[in-house]
């Protein structure tokens, strides 16, 4: 590659300033090129962490659906013993 950036460059160089101009313009292109590819990597990337955010957002969404739910599960069962060792504290006394 650097072999054929030194050709191009001996070839724009013997045109003068022209060849200067446009020298930078070719630099500056294959830069933008870079920047691009960098760009478009850094937008996939984007992407990517928003699927994974996202699934990760449904499994905290579906595990507090879980706790919630166990939780209601559990108030009944003390509400249920409760109500049991009444029974019990009653008929024993």
């Amino acid at each position: 590659m650097e072999t054929t950036f030194n050709g191009t460059l001996a070839l724009l160089t013997q045109f003068g300033a022209a060849g200067l101009i446009g020298l930078l313009w070719i630099m500056e292109r294959r830069y933008a090129a870079h920047r691009d590819r960098q760009l478009d990597e850094a937008h996939r990337k984007l992407i990517d962490q928003e699927r994974d955010l996202e699934a990760l957002l449904t499994v905290v969404k579906e595990n507090t659906k879980a706790i919630n739910t166990l939780q209601g599960g559990q108030v009944q069962l003390i509400h249920l013993l409760e109500r049991l060792h009444k029974r019990i504290s009653a008929n024993a006394a």
